[in-house]
Order: C-alpha cells, then sequence, then structure tokens
C-alpha cells in the first residue's frame, strides 16, 4: 500500500487592512518552519466579515486575478509554501462568489472553488454578497494527494463530501467562518463525512467575533477512520495526513460498501429542485 504524506497548517487567523501583507507573510513562514508544506486560511480571509451586515461593499470583491489573489500567490512563492487562500471574485457580468483559491509552492495557480450553499440569517447575511455556484465539486490532484475543497456551510450537506470522495479526493479541506456557539452541531457532522466519505477532513475556522458577530472556535482534523487528529484554536495548527490511512478506511466497514449513483440520482430527480441558496420555506 503506498503512502503519500502531506503536512498542512490550518491558520485561524485573517488579513486584511495595510499590514495584512506583512502579517499574512509571517503566518506562512510560521506554519512552513512548523513543517507544513501547505496552508490553509479560514472563509474569505483576506476581507473583513462583510456579511455581517446585508449591505455590499463595491472593493470587497475584485475581478479573476485580482489584487488579493495576486497577494496571495506572490506570498506562497515568496515563502515557498503551498496556500488555500480565499477572495470574493466579481465575474464580468457582475455576479460575485466567494471563492477559494489554491496555489502552489510557486505561487502557480492550481484550483478554484466556490462556495454552493449560502446562509441568509442574522451575521451570515451571506446571499446579499454573493450568490450560489452552481458547479458540482471535484478534487484536484495536487501536493501528491486528491484534494477535495469545501467552503463552511458546503460541509453540513455531507452530499458534497461524499461526491468529492467518490470521484477520488483523499482530503476535504474547509475554510469556515462560524460561532462558537453553534460548534456542537457542527463537530459531529464533521467527524461522520470523514468517516462516511474515508477522506481526511480538515477545517479551520476565522477566529474571534467581528462586528457584533460571535464568530470563534476552532480548527479541527479528522481522519478517515474518524479519529480527531487536532481540535485547536491557537492560530497554527499543523497535521500531517496519509495516503495510506485513506486506502486502509476504504477496504473497512463502512468503507468497502458499494455507493449506487445511478440509484440515487433516480431518488433525487423525484423531488422538487431546489437551489443551494433558496431560504427555507415560511
Amino acid at each position: 500500500m503506498s503512502s503519500n504524506k502531506l503536512s498542512i497548517a490550518m491558520i485561524s487567523d485573517v488579513f486584511h487592512g495595510p499590514d495584512a501583507r506583512e502579517r499574512l507573510r509571517d503566518r506562512l513562514l510560521e506554519a512552513r518552519e512548523a513543517g507544513a508544506e501547505l496552508a490553509v486560511l479560514p472563509e474569505i480571509a483576506t476581507l473583513p466579515w462583510a456579511p455581517a451586515t446585508k449591505q455590499p461593499e463595491d472593493d470587497h470583491a475584485e475581478s479573476p486575478g485580482g489584487p488579493l489573489h495576486v497577494m496571495q500567490s506572490e506570498l506562497a512563492a515568496e515563502v515557498g509554501i503551498g496556500l488555500l487562500g480565499s477572495m470574493i471574485v466579481r465575474q464580468d457580468d457582475g455576479r460575485r462568489f466567494n471563492t477559494c483559491a489554491l496555489f502552489d509552492r510557486d505561487g502557480a495557480h492550481l484550483h478554484s472553488y466556490r462556495k454552493i450553499h449560502i446562509p441568509e440569517e442574522p451575521g451570515f447575511w451571506e446571499s446579499s454578497h454573493y450568490e450560489a455556484d452552481t458547479t458540482p465539486p471535484a478534487p484536484v490532484d495536487a501536493f501528491g494527494l486528491s484534494l477535495g475543497i469545501q467552503i463552511c456551510s458546503d460541509v453540513n450537506r455531507p452530499s458534497g463530501s461524499l461526491l468529492l470522495a467518490a470521484r477520488g479526493a483523499q482530503c476535504i479541506l474547509a475554510p469556515r467562518s462560524t460561532e462558537l456557539a453553534t460548534w456542537w452541531k457542527w463537530r459531529p457532522v464533521l467527524v461522520a463525512n470523514a468517516l462516511t466519505s474515508c477522506s481526511y477532513v480538515l477545517t479551520v475556522n476565522r477566529p474571534a467575533p467581528e462586528f457584533g458577530v460571535l464568530i470563534g472556535g476552532p480548527s479541527f482534523a479528522v481522519s478517515p477512520r474518524g479519529e480527531v487528529l487536532a481540535e485547536s484554536t491557537d492560530p497554527v495548527v499543523v497535521v500531517e495526513i496519509d495516503s495510506a490511512e485513506v486506502d486502509l478506511a476504504r477496504t473497512e466497514y463502512p468503507g468497502y460498501l458499494a455507493v449506487p449513483s445511478e440509484l440515487y440520482a433516480r431518488g433525487w430527480s423525484d423531488l422538487p429542485s431546489k437551489a443551494a441558496h433558496q431560504p427555507p420555506m415560511g
């Protein structure tokens, strides 16, 4: 059984304002010095928590390849570490998306992922700031592994995690922005996602309250067999993942169970269609 290992740093910090570049560089250096080959930032970590209000700011969004994209690419290359960064991207047609961008240690852009499940509630007025993507999630081969990406609420709908694993993902990276008071809801879902997808699940949160929104709670990492590898509010937490653990989990129960995708597709097709960002019915 082959073994490809990767050390990943979960960086629970945000980087906006005049000293953003310097602080992000320092955190990336800290992660690299701790042995990390890839660093993961929280949800839209390069901006203030804009969804605290319903009013979108024009300068919170940038065109593809804009200044925040460039800053993160350049710092990945300068420090020599892979980076899963973030920004709000405005397309040519004006649509805005909550976007993660994956850069290699040379700063090359490898992959982008756009958030699918968009909350709309006090402190998280997200559909006022960006819309839901409609592209099914797919993993990317990078850093010697198959990596899946989800953003915050996406991992609370396990279908996406299972789809990523069925497409080969060995590790799911999930930047988020959640309240400490709701952590008890998130934790069992993340463990279950890791167990049922037989993938590593790593998630990193924004660190502290912003604009009266009580954001907070730990970075969290779970193995494909459900073992909690890290649960910490430290700014930088490094874990090592190993593809051999994924292979082993997929030979054991429940990993070896088949996924009859056509059967489930028929079941879903019988239900009324509902957009991922559509609010619940009153």
